[in-house]
Parts: C-alpha cells; structure tokens; sequence
C-alpha cells in the first residue's frame, strides 16, 4: 500500500454538479471473539462482478483513473496519521460517537472503544460482543445508545437471529452504562416498532429523549405493522435508565408520504424514516424520510411539529441523512442510491443521483420552507466494483463559511465547500483504491467526522481512520472544542 498525496491524473470526471443518501453484554479485550454473530446479522458485503466490471475495473486502474487496489491517495492538505484495524469484532463497521477523549465505533456484532488522546495512535478501550445490526451508536453522560434493526430472538447480547414474523422476536434501543470506559454495562431495553434503523438524541438536564427511525412494516410482521408513517419518541431518565420507555409515536405523514413506484419511478415509497439530525439549540430537525425530507420543530420534543416537506422524484431515490449549517438556513440532505450496496460513482450514473442535495431554508417561524440550490457529488471517479454513494458527514466549524466532511463509502472521505449553495465544490479528499476488482463489496468510511481538531472515519472493511486537514480554509476549526459530539445531534458550535 503506497500513501500518496496527490492523486494521479485522472482521464475521467464526472463534473461538478449545478443548481437545477437477560441484559448481559460480552466485553472483550483485544483477543478472538467469544462468540460468532449469526449470519442474518451481516449486510450483503460481496457480489460477483460480471466480466463487463472487471474489464473497467483493470482498465480504469491501468490508465491511472482510479488508484490501485488498496492504494491510499489523498489531496495535498490531508495527512493519513493512523488507521486501526478490525479486531475481536468482524462485522461491518458503522457509525462513531465520541465524548472527551474517547471516540465509540458501531459495528454490526457490536461496538468498540477508542482512547483518542493521542490522535496518532488510538488505543482500544473495550470491545463490546452484542450482534444486532446496524449497531448506531450515540453517547450522553454516562449512556451509550444503541440501535438493533434485525430480528432477534430477545434483547440480550447472546441473542440469535430469528424471523420477524414470530411475535417473541425482537428489535428497537439497547442502552449501556459507560460511567467505566473498560468495562461498559447494558442496563436497559426498549422494543421500538420496526426495530431502530438509526437513532437520535434530545438530550436534557435530567432526561434523554431519543427519536427511533425504521421502515419497511409488512403485514406479515406482529410488532411491524403498517401504515409505519411516524418515528418511536423515547424517555430515558438519566438516572434511572432501567426506567426508559416509548412515549409517542409521532405521525410525520399523514397522507401516507410519497407513494414511490410506480408513480415515482425508482423513488423509494415512504415508510418511516431513515435517519433524523436535530438542531436542538434552534429547535429544529430534519429528516431523510425514505422518499420525503421533512423540516420539524422540537420545541417540544415528545410532540415534533412539521414545518416543511419536499421530494425530489427525478434524481433522489432514497433520502438517507440530513446536515444543518451552522446558521440553520441550509440543509444538506443525502441520497443512497443502490441502498448503499451499488457502483454509483461513475459516468452511467452520472453528477445528480446518488448525491448530495443542498436546500435553502427560508422564511421564519412555521412559514419557513426548504428551496433547493444544488447538488453536490464527488467528482472523482470510482470503479465499477466500487460501491460509491453519499453517507454520513459533519459540519466542519467555521464562522462565516458552511464546510463539510462527509464519507462516500469506497468514494473515501470528501471535504466540501457549499458556502455558496449553488455552487458546491471540493477541496479536499481521501480514499482508497477498490477492495477488489471482480466483486461488487461493500466498503470505504461509513462515517467521517470533524471532532476536535481531526478527521475520523469508520472504515466499513479495513478499520478506524484518524486524517489531520491543514487548510487555510479549515484551520480555524481546530480552535473549537467539543466534551461531546453526536453528529445527528448537532451542536451550536460558537454560542456554548
């Protein structure tokens, strides 16, 4: 594997997109796993390339459009200061939270902590066995949160894979005690409707509330019944977790959200949400609901109120996250197309699908409304094996300008540039070449987010990454210090 800090020249662009994605845990220590999770708690990783893929694959490493397999190259302004691998947890890797000098790392067989204190060279704290996918991980005081959306026989950490179809079978917020980082301690469980895709917090003096988003009910499912048009609302007293419950279920689509196919063709129909960001310091939300993105207020935060709907039913096929600017007069929506297991970087596909889309909010009060500007898309082109889309990101704190970082799967990490919404551009980037060149696998940072002076991303197949971003650009970011961050919890960076 060679490091390079230019990339090599590449042929190929795919242009820059204009204006009109029992309560028991098992900890282990750095060893083998004591456990092996179950088949049906791991996402599809791999498919066959077919001989057309394979060809663009060689050819497209060969001419220099994109990197060897495994080749790291990075743009001149990001310095790849570590990467630690997969350990006693073999599943994919997902979602980071971090709190002090500690960064939490979800994975499909559970999750692990890391001792970033020194950025250079992170240290595992504690790995945690507790299969259940996709393992989203959030963190407040003393409690770590974490999301089961596969079917399982109970809620314990020994838990097997069982059909959704059995009544005892169950999904929804598993939530530890990590008042000791080496040895954290599950204390709670609340079964969700649909299980707990992703998750986000409200957090409050003496309560957390944590809004629940999943999809897909069927009839065929007991405790995943449709219509599914809203999001579990739960109450955990801080000092009495054992105590949490589901409070409300709030309805955000009342007319049933978009209908998808065959009226949207290739728009996913709305059946929940897939992920939710609030802004609790403006009382607001936003979510990438499946085929709608919504702006909410959580003035109170039992009963979210809408403000504004929209879709985009000719280039979003599944609206997957949402990131405010710092002044809450944009928001960045993203759109996984291919559900995260598909080539999507590439010239079939095109600069406007598969991207970010970038909304204007404006007006006030409840007659404020999302107005589109621009979609932005890395212009870097990725294998045909590579599966590429828009994934999760954070602001990068900078009075006066709206900057990005933001993981693209096997496109790597992207830093971008949207102060001017309709003008989008990137200044900055990481990645690796593909995993393989005759299999379609699911790889590349799930997550990449700006925290304390570093960029870190959870790589879904080679591990934990820390990148160092020196821009003149970027640089005054690194004088703001956070105790605590949860990307989907944003934070007022400049007024704590």
């Amino acid at each position: 594997m060679i490091s390079l800090h230019t990339s090599p020249a590449r042929r190929r662009r795919l242009g820059v997109a204009v204006a009109a994605a029992g309560l028991l845990a098992t900890l282990l220590t750095a060893g083998p796993a004591a456990a092996t999770p179950d088949p049906g708690d791991t996402a599809t990783a791999r498919t066959d390339a077919s001989a057309a893929q394979e060809a663009e694959a060689a050819a497209a490493i060969s001419s220099g459009e994109v990197p060897g397999v495994d080749e790291i190259v990075h743009s001149s302004n990001i310095t790849h200061l570590a990467n630690v691998p997969k350990d006693a947890l073999k599943g994919l890797n997902t979602d980071l939270a971090f709190q002090g000098k500690y960064a939490f790392a979800g994975n499909y067989d559970g999750f692990r902590i890391y001792d970033i204190s020194n950025p250079k060279s992170p240290k595992t704290v504690a790995q945690v066995l507790c299969p259940g996918s996709q393992n989203d991980v959030s963190v407040s005081g003393n409690l770590l949160f974490l999301s089961t959306d596969s079917s399982r026989s109970d809620n314990s950490c020994t838990s097997t894979t069982q059909p959704a179809t059995e009544k005892s079978s169950w999904e929804g917020m598993k939530v530890f005690d990590i008042s000791d980082k080496r040895n954290p301690k599950y204390v709670a469980a609340v079964e969700t409707a649909c299980g707990s895709h992703t998750h986000t917090l409200i957090p409050e003096r003496k309560n957390v509330y944590v809004y629940v988003s999943s999809y897909s009910p069927s009839e065929t499912f007991p405790d995943c019944q449709p219509p599914h048009d809203g999001i579990s609302v739960i109450k955990v007293p801080r000092n009495a977790p054992e105590k949490a419950a589901v409070v409300n279920f709030p309805v955000l689509f009342p007319d049933g959200g978009n209908p998808g196919a065959p009226t949207n063709p290739g728009v996913s129909k709305t059946t929940g949400c897939h992920d939710i960001t609030v802004l609790p310091s403006k009382d607001l939300a936003a979510g990438a609901c499946m085929g709608d993105g919504l702006l909410f207020s959580i003035k109170d935060p039992e009963n979210p109120r809408i403000i504004d709907r929209v879709q985009d039913n000719v280039n979003f096929a599944f609206w997957h996250s949402a990131t405010f600017n710092q002044k809450a007069d944009k928001v960045v929506f993203t759109d996984e197309l291919g559900g995260g297991g598909a080539a999507t970087c590439n010239e079939e596909i095109g600069p406007k699908r598969g991207a970010d889309g970038i909304y204007d909010i404006v007006g006030r009060g409840d007659h404020r409304k999302l107005v589109f500007r621009s979609y932005f898309k890395i212009d870097r082109p990725q294998a045909d094996t590579e599966v590429c889309v828009a994934h999760n990101g954070s602001i990068i704190p900078v009075k006066g300008r709206d900057l990005m970082v933001q993981a693209w799967y096997q496109g790597g990490v992207s830093v971008w540039d949207f102060t001017d919404s309709s003008k989008p551009k990137e200044i900055g980037y990481f990645e690796r070449g593909p995993v393989s060149t005759d299999a379609v696998t699911t790889a590349g940072p799930w997550s990449a987010y700006y925290y304390n002076g570093y960029i870190y991303s959870n790589d879904i197949a080679k591990g934990f990454d820390v990148l160092k971003l020196d821009d003149r650009r970027t640089d005054p970011a690194k004088r703001v210090r956070l105790d605590e961050l949860n990307v989907q919890t944003q934070p007022d960076y400049f007024d704590r």
